[in-house]
């Protein structure tokens, strides 16, 4: 089998399975069956022979990913702020649509301050926070092993930030941080059968779902986070589809400065809010 009939072949596969981006998740597998070859090298070798090695990763690889797992748990990789995360069953990935959470992050004044990333999965925000600003960077994950990936792509990337074990604000003490970001699970238990197989079969439960109308985690954070900021602090969310006036009726007179940021597709995608 040539590199170029396996391109070939792979990708009709996917495509006959209704796999989303047939062409470019084929070359993904493939290199990646070729132990991380350049992309060129798809073109440049398409006549050479596969290695017997590389032909059984690249069937293993397409059978995992026509069973509905996500090309980024196959590979162990997703980019994200331009810089390659380590990703497993075990964190959410992360999406181009967090990103919004790090640049609203950085507009309100980020450099210099006292940061934590409530839920931090893989460490992408927390990470980047500390990369892009300097900031004083802690994170918490109620999954020890979520923060065994963060603590790793954390130490790959060279970013001093702080884990910490615990339940989004729980193991903090009382006014301590200047900014509260998170991207908390937030799709409602009801629409769990709606939600395509990749995510739903193959994501961790515990990012996904905000309870029953996906509004429990927002309850808690915005709550509890009255307690751990400073006074002039801020908090900066990602938020679902349609969360945005939910979330909005819970920032009560204790928050000002209220803002909200769209993604590229026009949906509102984080809310930002100041503590009196």
């Amino acid at each position: 089998m040539t590199v170029g009939n396996a391109l070939l072949q792979g990708t009709k596969l996917l495509e006959e399975a209704g796999i989303a981006a047939p062409r470019l998740t084929c070359e993904v597998l493939l290199l990646h069956a070729a132990r991380g070859a350049e992309r060129s090298w798809l073109y440049a070798h398409s006549g050479d022979e596969l290695t017997e090695i590389a032909w059984l990763h690249f069937g293993r690889y397409l059978h995992e990913r026509l069973q509905g797992a996500p090309t980024q748990y196959i590979t162990g990789r997703q980019e994200f702020y331009s810089r390659e995360f380590r990703v497993t069953r075990d964190v959410l990935i992360p999406r181009p649509e967090t990103e919004h959470v790090v640049e609203t992050a950085i507009a309100v004044g980020v450099r210099g301050q006292r940061v934590l990333d409530a839920g931090t999965g893989s460490g992408a925000i927390a990470v980047t926070l500390r990369l892009e600003t300097g900031a004083d960077v802690w994170a918490s994950d109620i999954s020890l092993k979520a923060l065994a990936v963060a603590r790793e792509n954390a130490v790959r990337l060279g970013a001093a930030v702080n884990f910490v074990a615990g339940d989004l604000l729980a193991p903090f003490p009382n006014a301590s941080f200047d900014l509260i970001v998170s991207n908390p699970p937030y799709i409602p238990l009801k629409d769990r059968e709606g939600l395509q197989r990749e995510v739903r079969d193959y994501e961790p439960h515990v990012a996904l779902f905000g309870g029953r109308d996906g509004f429990e985690t927002y309850a808690r954070l915005l709550t509890d986070a009255r307690r751990v900021l400073r006074p002039g602090g801020w908090i900066v969310v990602e938020l679902g589809y349609s969360s945005l006036a939910g979330v909005r009726a819970m920032l009560g007179p204790a928050w000002h400065d209220i803002r909200v940021n769209e993604d590229l597709a026009g949906i509102a995608r984080v809310i930002s809010a100041r503590l009196l």
